[in-house]
C-alpha cells in the first residue's frame, strides 16, 4: 500500500432543505415526527436544533465544506444525505419524488468540486419495488451508490423483497452505505442521548447480522457495503455469533460460513471513538476493510479524523490503507 494516497473520508453528510420542504404536510409526516420525538426525548430535541443550526453552512455550502476539509487534512469526501432525509414513512408517490430530488441535489452539491466530493443517493426501503430504479437513478446522476438505514418499517435487510436491490448493487459495483437512523428500542433510550450512543451501534449490529445470517452475503459476494460507526457492536462481539453458529442448528442454518469470516467481505468506517476498539476492528476485519470516517460535521463525529486514526497506533502500512488507500480504490470509477 502506497504511503501517499489521498486522505478519504467516507462518512460525511449533506443537508437538503428541499427534501424537508417536499415532505412537509404529507400524510404520515406529523406522526413520523412525533415518533422521532418520543424516541429521542425532549432533552435531545432541545440540543439538536441549535447543534444543526450552527453547522448549516458546512452541511449545505460546498465552499465552506471544502475549507473545513482543508482544515482537517481531508482530500476527498464521500458525501451522503443526512439520514434524517430517509422518511421511510412516505407513500410510494412521495417516496419516488424524494429519492429523485435527493439524488439530484446531492449530485449538484458534489459537482461544485468533482475531484474532491463524491456522492451517494437514497433508495426508499419502505417500497422495495422502487429500490432498483432508485439505485439506477443515483448512478445515472454520477453518484457512486446509495445510503440506507438498518431497516424499514416491517422489513429487515434480510427480507427477500430486497434481493433485486442486492443483485443490482452487486452487478453495478455500487457502494451501499449502511447508516442507521432511529432505534426501535424506542422510549427505553429516550434520555441521556442513549437513542444515539446505544441505539446506533445496536442498529448496526442487528442489520449486519441479518445480512450475514440470512445468506445475503453468500448470494451476493460482490456487494460493496460500508457500515457506519465501525459496524456498531458486532465486530467486537463477533465471537458470540461464531459460537451460536457452531453450537446451534437454528443459528447456522442460513449462512455457509462462520459469521466472523463475513467481516472481511464488508467495509467499516473508523468512527468508533476509541483507539483500542479501532485496533480491534482492524484486527478482525483487516486494514483493507476499514475506511476513514468522521460523520462530518455532526457533534457525534470526529473533528480530526486523521488524529483519531493515528491514536490507534496501527502499523504504518495499515494506517495509510485506512487513511485513504483502500477508499481511493473503492471510490475510483472504472
Amino acid at each position: 500500500m502506497t504511503t501517499n494516497p489521498p486522505t478519504v473520508d467516507v462518512h460525511a453528510h449533506v443537508l437538503l432543505p428541499e427534501i424537508e420542504a417536499l415532505v412537509e404536510g404529507a400524510p404520515g409526516h406529523a406522526e413520523a415526527r412525533a415518533l422521532d420525538a418520543r424516541r429521542n426525548g425532549p432533552d435531545a430535541l432541545r440540543i439538536n436544533g441549535p447543534m444543526i443550526g450552527e453547522r448549516i453552512p458546512r452541511l449545505t455550502d460546498p465552499a465552506t465544506r471544502l475549507a473545513a476539509m482543508d482544515g482537517q487534512g481531508v482530500d476527498v469526501q464521500l458525501v451522503s444525505p443526512s439520514p434524517s432525509h430517509y422518511h421511510y414513512w412516505a407513500d410510494e408517490e412521495t417516496a419516488g419524488k424524494l429519492y429523485r430530488l435527493a439524488n439530484e441535489a446531492t449530485a449538484a452539491h458534489c459537482a461544485a468540486a468533482p475531484d474532491r466530493l463524491r456522492g451517494l443517493g437514497l433508495v426508499p426501503l419502505q417500497h422495495p419495488a422502487l429500490a432498483v430504479e432508485a439505485l439506477d437513478h443515483a448512478l445515472a446522476q454520477g453518484l457512486l451508490g446509495v445510503e440506507i438505514s438498518s431497516h424499514a418499517p416491517g422489513r429487515e435487510l434480510s427480507d427477500p423483497a430486497y434481493e433485486p436491490l442486492w443483485s443490482r448493487a452487486e452487478e453495478t459495483g455500487a457502494i451501499v452505505f449502511l447508516h442507521p437512523f432511529g432505534c426501535t428500542l424506542d422510549e427505553r433510550l429516550d434520555r441521556w442521548y442513549l437513542s444515539n450512543s446505544v441505539g446506533q451501534p445496536t442498529e448496526n449490529a442487528v442489520a449486519l447480522s441479518h445480512l450475514i445470517f440470512s445468506g445475503v452475503l453468500d448470494r451476493h459476494p460482490g456487494l460493496r457495503i460500508i457500515a457506519a460507526h465501525g459496524g456498531g457492536y458486532l465486530p467486537t462481539h463477533i465471537g458470540r455469533a461464531d459460537h451460536a453458529w457452531s453450537a446451534r442448528s437454528d443459528a447456522g442454518s442460513g449462512c455457509a460460513h462462520l459469521p466472523s469470516s463475513y467481516l472481511k467481505r464488508l467495509y467499516f468506517d473508523s468512527l468508533v471513538h476509541d483507539p483500542y476498539v479501532l485496533r480491534e476492528l482492524v484486527r478482525v476485519a483487516g486494514a483493507d476493510r476499514v475506511l476513514l470516517g468522521s460523520d462530518f460535521p455532526f457533534d457525534m463525529g470526529s473533528e480530526d479524523p486523521v488524529a483519531a486514526l493515528r491514536a490507534a497506533r496501527l502499523p504504518e502500512a495499515d494506517f495509510h490503507a485506512v487513511r485513504g488507500g483502500t477508499a481511493a480504490a473503492l471510490l475510483r470509477k472504472d
